[in-house]
């Protein structure tokens, strides 16, 4: 059996404080979680629910998403509502799976991690 994993990328604005990070990562978790594979899901919870947290660094989101996209994975891109801290639309974040791990890292593997 292929082990399983979501991921979420992360942007490091400035304006943006840990707690509203955290909030931007829970709606990617959410959102993609929603749109996957029941199939998937099920191994993804079975195999304890793998989530990786990663800064897109100098990669757009925009970008990272609609390669998730072309290669059928569950994903969500994040924009926020503008109702506390960033401008409204400011992309946030990218939630990718639950899928195999494989594919996800062929699109996510150069990123790191968010520290």
């Amino acid at each position: 059996m292929s082990s399983h994993k979501q991921t979420i990328i992360l942007t490091e604005k400035e304006e943006m404080t840990k707690g509203k990070m955290i909030a931007q990562a829970c709606h990617a978790s959410l959102k993609a979680y929603k749109k996957a594979d029941k199939e998937k899901t099920s191994k993804w919870e079975k195999q304890g629910q793998k989530k990786v947290i990663l800064n897109a660094g100098d990669h757009k989101l925009e970008e990272i998403h609609q390669q998730a996209k072309r290669n059928n994975l569950s994903t969500s891109l994040i924009r926020d509502a503008g109702r506390t801290q960033l401008k409204p639309g400011t992309k946030t974040a990218v939630g990718i799976g639950p899928d195999e791990e494989q594919k996800i890292d062929n699109i996510t593997g150069q990123l790191g991690l968010i520290k």
